[in-house]
């Protein structure tokens, strides 16, 4: 039995909290268990997105990474005439892997195939196109996760939310472009273009990379020695009279070249000052053309620097005519292109004087890129740069 006091308590107990609150209090409880279940799972699908969207950028950098590694094998791969074909693509393909490994894709680094890792020709108006390796210029590279040797990415929270991985992949495009409309000027007084300002003919240079003149010359062990290596040769010492044979010097800079600043370009390349001296762009019109003043001839005077020069690669003009004599010649350049010289020699009968040149892969640093496609080079190109 309760006494009075007791049953008093008792009384007050059950008037300050009704049975409604306590249900109340035990509702807010279950509610919160699973408002914060749920906080749970979608932190951890942020966190999982997170994840992804970081893999996803490193997957991005990695395929940019080995397409340029790839492309640059390419460029130096191509003057190896010798099991080209079934050399290049492994040769490709072990380059890009090389920079591949270097790169964390999530928990792990990503491996290519050879199915990865594609070979072809970019042009700025046709895009990708496949191609003989000789006219290769570009790799295509597609890096996944999830196909070939590489696994999904495994997720952080899978027990959370009932996501274990994710598959991916980046598709990357790396090019030399070999449409060039001329060069732009050096941004510092550090930097210079390779060009041998010494202008050959076009019929001259379409024979040699057809193969119809002579192929007496050959790069061993770093060296130029005689024999045949399957590339053809020119001459760049003037023959004849008159245009196209009536060759010489073009003044990429002043108009008044003196032996000195043909020496200095020679061995140095085309200044940033010669740029600001020639007095317009080096770059071709709306014709395709680019008209330089210049000398017909070659003086004996720049034969040490040119002699320095052999087993080297530069660029020279090639033009279609020639107008005027002496140093009143005037030029029309259409096209540069890649050389290597092979042999020099400026003294003796003019019959034996030469420079003999052979067309060669040359990177053009500061080449100007013609995005229409119209002004296209097979021995010049443009630095290894992302298109894709």
């Amino acid at each position: 039995m309760l006494n009075s006091n007791s049953k008093k308590c008792w009384l007050e107990w059950l008037v300050v909290r009704p049975p409604t609150q306590r249900l109340h209090r035990g509702a807010a409880a279950i509610l919160g268990l699973f408002l914060l279940v749920g906080m749970a799972t979608l932190t951890a699908i942020t966190i999982d997105f997170g994840y992804i969207h970081v893999a996803e950028t490193q997957l991005r950098r990695s395929a940019d990474a080995a397409a340029m590694a790839g492309c640059w094998e390419v460029f130096a791969n191509q003057d190896e005439e010798e099991d080209l074909d079934y050399a290049l693509p492994t040769l490709v393909v072990n380059s890009a892997n090389g920079i591949a490994a270097n790169n964390v894709v999530g928990d792990m680094s990503p491996l290519l195939t050879h199915d990865d890792v594609e070979l072809g020709n970019y042009h700025p108006v046709n895009g990708w196109t496949y191609s003989s390796l000789s006219e290769t210029n570009a790799v295509r590279v597609t890096l996944r996760r999830g196909a070939g040797a590489n696994a999904e990415l495994p997720l952080l929270f899978a027990a959370l939310t009932g996501r274990g991985s994710q598959a991916m992949q980046a598709t990357a495009v790396a090019a030399m472009l070999n449409s060039i409309d001329g060069f732009t000027e050096p941004p510092n007084v550090f930097e210079t273009r390779g060009i041998l300002p010494i202008a050959l003919d076009l019929e001259s240079w379409e024979a040699a990379v057809a193969g119809s003149t002579v192929d007496n010359y050959q790069m061993k062990d770093g060296k130029v020695v005689s024999g045949s290596d399957g590339v053809f040769e020119t001459n760049l010492y003037p023959k004849g009279t008159g245009a196209p044979g009536n060759r010489g010097t073009v003044d990429i800079g002043d108009s008044n070249n003196s032996t000195s600043d043909l020496s200095r370009q020679i061995l140095h390349g085309i200044s940033r000052q010669d740029f600001v001296d020639l007095g317009k762009p080096l770059v071709f019109d709306e014709n395709g053309e680019l008209h330089l003043n210049g000398d017909t001839g070659i003086s004996a005077g720049i034969k040490d620097e040119l002699a320095s020069l052999i087993g080297k690669k530069r660029i020279v003009p090639i033009f279609t005519e020639v107008s005027g004599q002496g140093n009143n010649a005037t030029f029309t350049i259409v096209k540069f292109e890649g050389v290597r010289i092979l042999d020099v020699k400026l003294t003796g009968k003019k019959s034996q004087k030469r420079v003999i040149v052979q067309p060669a892969k040359v990177i053009g640093r500061g080449a100007k890129i013609d995005w229409s496609g119209t002004n296209t080079t097979s021995h010049l190109l443009t630095p290894v740069m992302l298109v894709e």
